[in-house]
């Protein structure tokens, strides 16, 4: 029995096998296992597991991601990002949960939360920092207040 030429095969997924290298964009409705390397851009609507011996240079969208090996760039992930205990990821992470198991390393920059919510905080610092500017002023002034007092 065939299947309708426009229907999606339920649980398909993807494959950059080992010794396969990618360059480009790739997007993709379903999950996708990168063991090969890829250089460039994925769009996942599903899953990302980049394997133990995966390679990723650029950058990765997707809604939630597994990554065992490497990573030189930016995580997009709207929900949740897996560090495996090989994972190795120098780059930033953007992401809605974070779990990180013990022996992976990270070396970037992380943040935390929807991503609307993270662009939203981005532009605030300038509100955050008037804010502390009173509370600085104050701890000044009573260090003048007592300065002039210690060298009389």
């Amino acid at each position: 029995m065939s299947r309708a030429s426009g229907t999606p095969a339920p649980g398909q997924l993807n494959l950059v096998g080992e010794g396969t290298v990618f360059e480009g964009t790739l997007r993709t409705p379903h999950d996708i296992r990168i063991s090969g390397k890829v250089i460039g851009t994925l769009h996942v609507q599903g899953k990302a597991i980049i394997a133990a011996e995966g390679v990723l240079e650029g950058q990765l969208h997707a809604r939630s991601a597994d990554v065992a090996g490497q990573v030189q760039g930016d995580l997009i992930i709207e929900e949740t990002l897996l560090l495996k205990d090989s994972a190795r990821v120098e780059g930033r992470i953007q992401t809605g949960r974070l779990v990180v198991e013990a022996g992976a390393i990270f070396d970037g920059e992380c943040r935390m939360g929807k991503i609307d919510r993270v662009i939203e905080s981005k532009a605030a610092p300038s509100a955050d920092k008037e804010a502390a500017t009173p509370a600085r002023d104050a701890a000044r002034a009573r260090k003048a207040d007592v300065e002039p007092g210690a060298g009389a």
